[in-house]
């Protein structure tokens, strides 16, 4: 039994964010190359219609490690006269040390190139998957007075956001979005793992594939009883916890290293001690986090209840998956674990930051999702504060708009963007 046998393709390859159509007929493109405030360099692709080069709208597309550079939905809103900028972020292709403070002066740095240099005076965010919590986190950021923006990263690194621009999104579009990724792991980490440092050990009466618990392979569907759920989520965010303190450790270890380093006797103390403070100063342990395809969503239907199939995006087979390489959130930086991944400390998190987007907002929602649910989405309408926020429902859609069957390629994404080009065309005119 291989890996690849279990993997999604789809997912893994991200093929469905890429273009389904071509757009050479009626679009160009120029590479982006920006230097973000605190020196590092981003890259994207910016797209205009031929027959409005210089688009006074402009839709901006990213995630935090998915390349949106030709994302499906650019082809529609092309045609119909917007500029769409897909902006890859610093963390492109993997998330090992993603901090998600961080992410967002790489998004601040292409909002304002988009007003200053290309004369945008109306940006909309789309933030499709992971992207919708990154846009929100943006958007409560650039909102507040500098003053008050957040000085720190959850692991208390600081982070400059107080001393740059950030142009706030003037409407966004959310499409098939959970509510941050650390909500997702919150919902996918296995509790039934007793030892970090021996991942193989189980606790059974917590262990979601074992029959003894109600698990029934595929592609039968399993009934958890509701006692059993109970003790699971609760679980799952105690596992949470153990990690969020296993990370705080690593990064006072590493602040203790550097408080010697700035003693002002150090240059006077032996080489060794010396020697001995600048690593433990420069050390940068990873956190490698086992067994995170264990939601209950993925074999039991009734939880959350709709269309989708078994399994979860990246495979059919989660009891087998639980236990493989590929998973969300495996390998982190204590800081980019506490920024990212951790359902009770980062800062990218829907609940948290819905409430200060106030400007029009547009909601997707795919009925066979298998990794973003209804509660997901109902969570993001409750959380968001605006007055003018609409919701569209595809309840036969996969997560990326995928076809289905024998239909045309670019039968999800047409179906979807029929939806919101008129809603953007309504709202953010050209």
């Amino acid at each position: 039994m291989t890996a690849s046998r279990l993997l999604s393709a789809t997912y893994w390859r991200a093929s469905w964010v890429r273009f389904r159509e071509p757009v050479n007929e009626f679009a160009q493109c120029e590479p982006v190359l920006l230097n973000t405030h605190d020196g590092m360099q981003v890259r994207g692709l910016h797209w205009t219609p031929r027959n409005n080069p210089r688009p006074k709208v402009a839709v901006i597309a990213a995630h935090p490690r998915v390349d949106f550079t030709q994302h499906y939905a650019f082809p529609a809103l092309l045609r119909a006269g917007y500029a769409c900028v897909g902006a890859n972020l610093r963390s492109i292709g993997n998330d090992l040390n993603c901090v998600h403070e961080q992410l967002l002066i790489d998004l601040a740095a292409y909002v304002n190139w988009l007003r200053d240099e290309c004369g945008v005076e109306k940006v909309v965010w789309l933030g499709n998957s992971g992207g919708g919590s990154l846009g929100c986190f943006y958007q409560q950021q650039a909102k507040a007075k500098p003053s008050e923006r957040l000085r720190k990263t959850p692991a208390g690194r600081p982070v400059p956001l107080a001393d740059i621009s950030m142009p706030a999104f003037d409407a966004m579009m959310i499409s098939a979005a959970h509510l941050g990724q650390g909500m997702v792991l919150s919902q996918t980490i296995d509790p039934a793992v007793t030892d970090e440092r021996n991942p193989m050990l189980t606790d059974p009466s917590l262990d979601m594939f074992n029959p003894d618990n109600g698990f029934k392979p595929a592609p039968e569907w399993t009934r958890y009883a509701p006692e059993f759920v109970a003790r699971y989520r609760q679980k799952q965010l105690e596992r949470v916890a153990r990690i969020d303190a296993m990370a705080h450790s690593m990064v006072d270890e590493r602040s203790r290293g550097e408080d010697l380093c700035n003693w002002p006797e150090f240059e006077h103390a032996p080489l060794h001690l010396q020697r001995a403070a600048v690593q433990q100063a420069t050390f940068t342990p990873v956190i490698t986090t086992y067994r995170t395809m264990a939601n209950l969503k993925y074999v039991d239907n009734s939880i959350d209840p709709s269309e989708r199939g078994y399994g979860s995006l990246l495979s059919d087979r989660p009891h087998i998956m639980n236990f493989q390489l590929f998973g969300f959130g495996r390998l982190q930086t204590p800081d980019a674990w506490l920024s990212t991944w951790s359902g009770l400390s980062s800062n990218a998190n829907i609940l948290k930051t819905g409430a200060s987007v106030t400007e029009p907002v547009a909601v997707v929602h795919a009925g066979r999702d298998l990794d973003a649910y209804m509660q997901d989405t109902q969570g993001i309408l409750d959380s968001l504060g605006s007055s003018d926020k609409t919701l569209f429902e595809f309840p036969h859609r996969l997560h990326y708009f995928e076809p289905d069957g024998d239909e045309p390629q670019n039968a999800g994404a047409a179906e979807q963007l029929a939806k919101l080009v008129p809603w953007l065309q309504a709202r953010c005119p050209l």
